[in-house]
């Protein structure tokens, strides 16, 4: 009687073997990439550099610089503005960090992958 399915030997092909292990090989890079970017910091500003915002590659918060004369209680909404704007900049270059590292990995290719 013959087996029905699955391949001669019992085994996986050569070449999905091949695939396996550059999936593999993909995914620590993917990692490590990661790790990378989650060391590197990321600061933009906003109001011709009132507002100085610093993010890292965890789109965390890690530092915010305000200018005294940007300090005005009569006038606290243009500095919630100014933080947005800078805050938003910041986060944004961490995205397109994120994006450059993964087209570097995946050869353009897409797929895709968010971090």
């Amino acid at each position: 009687m013959a087996k029905r399915g699955g391949f001669p030997g019992g085994g996986m092909p050569a070449n999905m073997n091949n695939l396996m292990k550059q999936a593999q090989k993909m995914q620590k890079q993917m990692e490590e990439q990661q790790k990378e970017l989650e060391m590197k910091e990321f600061t933009a500003s906003a109001g011709g550099g009132a507002v100085e915002v610093t993010v890292n590659g965890k789109y965390e918060v890690t530092k915010v610089s305000l200018d005294e004369e940007v300090v005005d209680p009569e006038d606290v909404e243009m500095l919630e503005d100014l933080v947005m704007v800078a805050v938003n900049s910041a986060l944004r270059q961490v995205e397109e960090a994120s994006k450059a590292s993964m087209s570097r990995l995946t050869g353009g290719m897409g797929g895709g992958f968010s971090f």
